[in-house]
């Protein structure tokens, strides 16, 4: 089959149609072009985080917050356990229904489909911290925070590093409406919000506020969230391992990301499910998916192996 058309070079009513379906984004890569913004295909995401103004006009509400934390948790978990842990790295076993499941989760985080997030995290691990990876802090903290995320290479799927993954015809839907359930999300919120005023007005909330609260703010809060593993995990904390590139742990990073700032664990040793290597390094995500094995939902965890433990050890009373 012919290359798909390159989406760098599109017209720009073409641009707007990969809003909604991103299939023509694949295409070979531009050296002159893909390190520049796309301000066009940019605007969703500045979009949203004007709309977290709207908390100014829809007030507050013990509800709204509920909802915004309790998806932010949800969601949060999707990314970290299984687009992180599972498509990334492949370090559990599961159904293919629950397989699904969580992808759907991830995708409603706004932080696109599956496998873009798996092909992009694999090209990290393989270039971390070189030129060639294009979220290391090593060019600005805003490039590794948001900006390479706007980049014209940054839409595009390097299909080449998830065969593993394209075989499933339900996450090659996703990737490539993969505004089709942010959009969804955010439908039932609002509706969801506009019953609760008409059948429950003691909550206080309506359709605006759970809008913005459970959407809006959730979401934008969720990415910044993330992507603090792009910048900060990669400049602030501590080396166990050598791992000959910036990766470190950090604590607080660690609890906003369920567990994902024991990112210096991580780097040295991705094949395992768990990145708090010890008992006494918080990782949520970890709970997680220990729970969700008791519950049969998935299985085959891979553990941290008995000699990088003992390597983090020697690391220790080496210091």
């Amino acid at each position: 089959m012919p290359p798909k058309p390159d989406s760098t070079n599109a017209p720009r009513g073409s641009a707007l149609l990969r809003w909604i379906d991103t299939s023509g984004q694949s295409g070979s890569p531009d050296p002159a072009n893909d390190d520049r913004i796309d301000w066009l295909r940019a605007l969703p995401f500045v979009g949203m985080h004007l709309a977290c103004l709207g908390v100014l006009w829809v007030g507050v509400s013990a509800t709204a917050l509920w909802v915004a934390l309790g998806l932010y948790a949800l969601r949060m978990f999707a990314i970290t356990g299984f687009y992180h842990r599972y498509f990334s790295h492949r370090t559990f076993r599961t159904s293919r229904a629950v397989q699904f499941a969580f992808a759907l989760l991830g995708a409603a985080s706004v932080q696109r489909g599956p496998l873009w997030w798996a092909a992009h995290h694999r090209h990290h691990h393989v270039h971390a911290d070189t030129a060639a990876d294009p979220h290391t802090p090593r060019k600005g903290f805003w490039r590794s925070h948001a900006g390479w995320f706007l980049t014209r290479g940054g839409f595009r799927t390097d299909t080449s590093r998830i065969g593993d993954l394209l075989k499933f015809p339900e996450l090659r839907w996703l990737d490539r409406f993969d505004t089709a359930v942010p959009v969804a999300l955010a439908v039932l919120l609002f509706l969801a919000g506009m019953a609760l005023e008409r059948w429950a007005p003691g909550l206080g909330t309506n359709g605006p506020q759970l809008l913005v609260w459970g959407f809006f703010v959730s979401t934008v809060v969720l990415f910044h969230a993330t992507v603090t593993i792009n910048s900060l995990a990669h400049r602030l904390g501590r080396q166990r391992f050598d791992t000959r590139d910036d990766s470190r742990n950090n604590l607080w990073l660690a609890l906003i990301t369920f567990g994902e700032g024991w990112h210096n664990n991580h780097h040295f040793f991705p094949g395992s499910a768990r990145q708090g290597f010890r008992w006494w390094e918080i990782d949520l995500t970890w709970y997680g998916l220990r729970t969700l094995q008791a519950l049969g939902l998935v299985r085959d965890l891979k553990p941290v192996p008995a000699w990088v433990l003992a390597k983090a050890d020697a690391n220790k009373a080496g210091r």
